[in-house]
């Protein structure tokens, strides 16, 4: 019998938030992803099962390859997922399963040997006519049928083995999609589809949102008189080549994410190889993947895959996630840098966006000592209050840019924030989040910072401490410890992740 959906891991709204929503109660992944190929081997995760345990991650994000789960077509071995899956719950951790299919960072050199030596069968994308590519173009009807037809085999087996523990919470469907040495394929499938006009749900896509279409799209639809119809060409003009690949990349994976689904009806997600700089063309990166400026072509394209997810390896993380989290699209990070920097990050994503992932790549190069661990063990302290805020807009996010001081409004009060010294390539920058609980009551949580709280104009000009206290949250209960006053009489994070609660008055 079919589990009921509401039992079944899932996303919310939970005011502007989204949450995802996991045994009944919301869930943030702390997680990490394990290198590419460590989930290959049993043997190998062993050992950094307890690494994952050690840095306080609930989740862990592990490959699972076309290439080991269908090794001759039509016969799936499952054991490797069986195992990921076990070792996850023994050790009391969520799992999110990456589906390398066709597409692992743009190549597909996780498909089966079957798929990659049949050419004829399984015909490859080209960055000029004849010139192939690693890479099975995406306009191979028989490709996506085998990969639908093994993703659904996954989810199915998931949902025998899995379907009552959820271990499996979430899955990422390919990795890192786009073409990468041209705008787009010019294999004979692709340069017959580029003659054909834009399909008629993406212009009426287009039209519905043309408000709020990311500023790319809207101009390059705009410079061609915002046509009701054409050609690629004709209505998308300069960037054309870039949209074609995206709708036709994402109806791919769509298709591809539908068939898990109908099987197991997770939330799954896509991620992106962003854009690394302002200068770089389509192609320099992999062009029709989901980047920021092709989200409303995958949002119309994929309607099966709920998250396009960033993978953050810029050094401006703020941006990114600024550029993730609108429209309705939650915050999922899959993969991030794992150097210090993330154990300021992690608080930022939560705090800022509600983020319902954070996960540096490489977890299992991260030594048990890296402040990430302190920051996560914190955060998890604290989901149930968190939780209790996501969407509310009385919790924000700290992150340290330079040394300069920032100023925010929230609650009663508009708060300055300044950090204990300047931002340094290698250091744990300043970051946190900062929870208005009421009016005058605040949870402060992270390293490196201070918070002065300042009277809002017009009401009384004297703001000072009712309460200032350090403590910590064990299931969600504050547990008090120090009063600080006199000498100590001051808001301040220092360089390991701690968590205050004040209570404030003013007066004339």
């Amino acid at each position: 019998m079919a589990e009921p959906l509401g039992n079944i891991p899932h996303l919310v709204k939970r005011g502007k938030a989204t949450q995802l929503v996991v045994e009944g109660k919301p869930f943030v992944m702390l997680a990490g992803e394990v290198h590419n190929s460590s989930s290959s081997s049993l043997a190998y995760m062993e050992p950094i099962w307890d690494r994952l345990s050690a840095l306080h991650c609930n989740t862990a994000l592990a490959p699972v390859s076309w290439e080991l789960l269908e090794p001759r077509e039509g016969q799936f071995r499952f054991d490797l997922v069986d195992g990921l899956v076990k070792g996850a719950r023994e050790h009391g951790l969520r799992l999110v399963p990456l589906w390398f299919g066709t597409w692992k960072n743009t190549w597909s050199s996780y498909a089966p040997g079957w798929v990659k030596t049949d050419l004829a069968r399984f015909p490859r994308a080209q960055i000029e006519p004849g010139k192939n590519r690693g890479a099975v173009t995406c306009f191979c009807e028989a490709a996506c049928e085998a990969d639908a037809r093994a993703f659904a085999a996954l989810m199915r087996h998931i949902r025998d083995s899995d379907g009552e523990a959820h271990t499996v919470i979430v899955v990422q469907v390919e990795n890192e999609t786009g073409l990468l040495g041209a705008a787009r394929d010019h294999c004979a499938l692709a340069e017959a589809r580029f003659k054909e006009k834009v399909p008629a749900e993406l212009m009426s896509y287009l039209q519905e949102h043309k408000e709020a279409l990311h500023t790319t799209v809207r101009w390059a639809w705009a410079t061609t008189g915002r046509k009701a119809s054409g050609t690629w060409q004709q209505v998308f003009g300069e960037v054309a080549d870039e949209v074609f690949m995206a709708w036709h990349i994402a109806r791919y994976v769509d298709r591809v994410a539908a068939a898990g689904r109908a099987e197991y009806p997770v939330p799954m997600f896509a991620n992106a190889w962003l854009v690394q700089n302002e200068g770089q063309k389509p192609g320099e990166y992999p062009s029709g993947g989901p980047v920021s400026r092709m989200m409303d072509v995958w949002r119309c394209a994929a309607p099966h895959v709920a998250v396009l997810a960033p993978d953050i390896y810029l050094a401006d993380f703020a941006a990114v996630c600024a550029e993730y989290a609108r429209g309705g699209n939650p915050l999922l990070i899959p993969e991030a840098r794992r150097s210090e920097e993330a154990a300021a990050n992690a608080f930022y994503a939560v705090g800022q966006h509600d983020a319902i992932c954070f996960a540096p790549f490489g977890i299992d190069g991260v030594p048990v000592e890296h402040p990430l661990g302190r920051s996560y063990e914190l955060l998890s302290s604290m989901m149930p209050i968190i939780a209790e805020h996501q969407g509310s807009g009385r919790m924000i996010g700290i992150l340290q840019r330079d040394k300069e001081a920032q100023e925010t409004d929230l609650g009663g009060y508009r708060l300055r924030i300044r950090f204990r010294a300047p931002r340094q390539e290698g250091k744990v920058p300043g970051g946190g989040l900062i929870i208005a609980a009421a009016d005058d009551e605040y949870i402060v949580a992270g390293v490196g910072f201070s918070v002065e709280f300042l009277p809002r104009p017009g009401g009384p000009p004297n703001v000072d401490f009712l309460a200032l206290d350090e403590g910590e949250y064990r299931d969600g209960q504050w547990v008090q410890g120090r009063r600080l006053n006199g000498d100590e009489y001051a808001l301040a994070l220092g360089d390991r992740p701690a968590v205050r609660r004040a209570k404030l008055y003013s007066y004339a």
